[in-house]
């Protein structure tokens, strides 16, 4: 799987408590006296800070994610109004400065620990309350939103995109009748597209940008990826987190088509061969597990 996971490892911004105090001071005196402290999970493409408490800072973590900041300031106010959680809020917008050269945010804090099973209360009821969540952003006016492409990852999307890295994965697999197995899914996920007009998608879907309180699913968080497009690529979590009866409470909760569902198995799929992070590989083939458990050839 190592064959596809350059992207994520090299050219790093080192982001620290003291480089978010020197930008705050600068750009934002009125809050350099707040206390400041990284967050629990940072993310990927990045590194989250508590500021105060009732703020955070969201510093892009590679220039290719810089793009994200100025999109979540735009939509993301325009969204939150029509959706049924709390979700990430800016409220500025930091300069390059003190040795950073990107932009940044600074949003409303949202309470809440990062997704777990151990955290969540009930599975099915967490999973329907998602799926209500996600029919609420796909009914959102998507005139003028951004399509799918580089600055979200090509997520909401055609798979194809994916298409070639995906099967050199499959390829270099011992086992062949594995292998072959997860073509099949592969190959079906391929054989549709969205034929609607295209609606809002997260398009990050994990468990690290969901949050929970007392239970049950508080707030979604980080819409790096969001944009507008075929919504197979937010049912990743049926197969990353969810199993069994909560992936059916998902699933009967979305209205969406076996299609659909096809494709956004092919998603889990690629997630899990193709964007792995060190010392999740055997998490990665958990969920490749979870893709071929079932009869996929009738998309359940």
């Amino acid at each position: 799987m190592d064959c596809c996971m350059q992207i994520f490892n090299h050219d790093k911004i080192p982001l620290d408590v003291p480089l978010v105090r020197r930008l705050i001071a600068e750009q934002f005196p009125k809050w350099a006296d707040l206390e400041i402290k990284p967050v629990e999970f940072g993310g990927w493409d990045n590194k989250t800070f508590h500021l105060g408490e009732h703020m955070s800072v969201r510093l892009p973590s590679h220039a290719k994610y810089s793009w994200q900041v100025e999109k979540e300031q735009h939509w993301l106010p325009k969204l939150a109004a029509h959706l049924p959680l709390p979700i990430t809020v800016p409220l500025a917008m930091g300069q390059p400065g003190a040795g950073y050269p990107l932009y940044w945010s600074i949003c409303k804090w949202l309470e809440g620990s990062t997704a777990s099973i151990e955290r969540i209360k009930d599975l099915s009821q967490f999973a329907t309350a998602l799926a209500e969540f996600l029919n609420a952003l796909q009914q959102c006016d998507a005139t003028g939103g951004p399509l799918a492409g580089e600055h979200n990852l090509y997520r909401g999307g055609s798979l194809a995109i994916y298409d070639v890295e995906t099967r050199e994965a499959i390829e270099n697999l011992e086992d062949k009748s594995y292998a072959k197995a997860i073509t099949e899914v592969w190959d079906l996920a391929l054989a549709s597209a969205w034929e609607l007009p295209p609606v809002w998608i997260h398009g990050d879907i994990a468990v690290g940008n969901l949050l929970v309180n007392n239970g049950q699913l508080n707030a979604v968080i980080d819409f790096g990826q969001l944009g507008i497009g075929d919504p197979a690529c937010d049912l990743a979590i049926a197969w990353t987190l969810l199993t069994g009866k909560s992936r059916e409470a998902f699933r009967a909760a979305l209205k969406l088509d076996s299609a659909t569902w096809a494709r956004g198995r092919g998603w889990a799929l690629w997630k899990a061969l193709c964007r792995a992070f060190p010392g999740e590989k055997s998490s990665n083939w958990r969920i490749v597990d979870e893709v071929l458990a079932g009869d996929h050839r009738r998309n359940v």
